[in-house]
């Protein structure tokens, strides 16, 4: 009994098999985690490479949504996108699942794409018995892209650049366009009428019209000044503006030339060509017919715009220069892209003040009337109608009791600029 009590005590005293016993317990943890980690390896590299290849494939559907001429085929180049970026999980993923959707209010705006890769991972199914499975899916929405024309755009890139006051009436089936990118870059009174097709702008407009809800198109990149690259012509000629004979039968016959400045004081006659007001005042207000067919009027150093509105005497008839007319000139290459100006203001004017626009029912003007350096007033007064009168201005401010109407095509106006197609990943 002595000598098993000593072995016992010994036995007890012993340390050498610990380490033994502490790897035999915690050999099945460290395997495990080793196999975890393993599983969870793959698992993670499946997942990756599935969620790429269903991003690639919701990019590419709705880039062809974008597009009328590829909307038809949005599935087929999904498709062929999720199977060009698949490679470790071919053979064991499913067929994607492809659809349009709703998103953000939209009706189908958006191309959703899921798909879902099956298979046995060493570690786990021997544990569960089942295959691990990974799910992705990703939605891209997208929104056309649209070419925007207008008759009635402003050029000013921040503020407001178009304001329509209360009791103005404005007829313009062929649009509205305003290059600033600001919030109210359109403003149109709670009280007054705009009957148009479409307003376009890169900022926000500024409308309580419920018929103008579903024809706003906002923050449009993309906008643009058709003219901006336009040079205006000159005409070195210097003349003078004098009327002759008396009372009643004073008249004046313009040619055309360089000007400093021409107020009418009687009736007056433009021969059909180019006139440069240098400096000074383009007044055409005065009670008197002014007339003038295949015209066109260059302000430059300063040179301020006032067209018609002092009563039914004052009635102008004036039509811009045809393409044909400037053959001959040292303008001929740009005939086209000249043809259909009425007023060209330099890009340099720096005019003092606001050019007034007061036309009256007398009143007979064609054309576009290009103001890029200077902010265009239509009066309160004004009764304006025209056949296809277009206005592209720095700002344009039309004011209370103005009726402006113009009957101008759409596709026959301006072109405002192309918004570029958008597709961004939501989800």
């Amino acid at each position: 009994m002595a000598f098993l009590g000593q072995l016992v005590s010994k036995l007890k005293a012993c340390t050498s098999g610990n380490a033994l016993i502490i790897v035999a317990t915690g050999l099945p943890v460290l395997i495990g985690g080793a196999g975890f980690a393993v599983d969870t390896a793959q698992w993670y590299m499946w997942k990756r490479e599935l969620q790429h290849a269903v991003d690639q494939a919701a990019y590419a559907g709705a880039w062809a949504m974008s597009d009328p001429d590829s909307e038809a085929n949005y599935a087929l180049r999904a498709r062929q996108e999720y199977d060009a970026n698949v490679q470790q999980v071919s053979g064991f993923d499913s067929d994607p699942l492809i659809a349009l959707a709703d998103f953000g209010g939209g009706s189908e705006n958006s191309v959703v794409v899921s798909s879902t890769a099956t298979r046995l991972l060493p570690f786990s199914s021997f544990l569960t018995g089942e295959a691990a499975t990974v799910r992705v899916r990703a939605q891209a929405t997208f929104e056309g892209g649209a070419t925007y024309n207008a008759c009635l755009i402003s050029l000013r890139e921040d503020g407001t650049g178009t304001d329509i006051g209360g009791n103005a009436t404005i007829r313009a089936r062929c649009g509205l366009a305003a290059l600033s990118c600001d919030d109210d870059a359109i403003v149109i009174d709670g009280s007054a009428d705009v009957d148009t097709d479409s307003i376009a702008t890169c900022g926000t407009v500024d409308s309580t019209d419920p018929e103008h809800e579903d024809i706003i198109a906002e923050n449009v990149r993309g906008l643009r000044d058709a003219y901006a690259d336009l040079v205006p012509p000159d005409n070195p000629t210097r003349r003078t503006y004098n009327c002759t004979g008396q009372a009643r039968n004073r008249q004046a016959s313009l040619l055309p030339g360089t000007y400093r400045g021409i107020r009418i004081a009687c009736n007056t006659t433009f021969a059909p060509g180019i006139y440069v007001i240098d400096g000074g005042e383009l007044d055409l207000t005065h009670n008197a017919t002014v007339t003038g067919s295949g015209v066109m009027f260059v302000l430059k150093n300063g040179a301020e715009l006032k067209l018609g509105g002092q009563g039914n005497a004052n009635a102008i008839n004036l039509t811009p220069m045809t393409a044909s007319q400037f053959a001959g000139t040292a303008y001929a290459s740009q005939a086209n892209e000249l043809a259909g100006i009425l007023v060209f203001e330099d890009r340099n004017n720096n005019a003092t003040g606001s050019h007034i626009f007061n036309g009256n029912s007398n009143s007979l003007i064609e054309g576009l009337i290009y103001l890029p350096d200077g902010d265009l007033q239509v009066n309160g007064t004004a009764n304006v109608s025209a056949q296809c009168l277009q206005i592209s201005a720095y700002t344009i401010n039309i004011l209370g009791g103005a009726y402006l109407e113009t009957l101008c095509p759409i596709d026959e106006t301006t072109e405002a600029g192309t918004a570029l197609p958008r597709v961004r990943m939501v989800a």
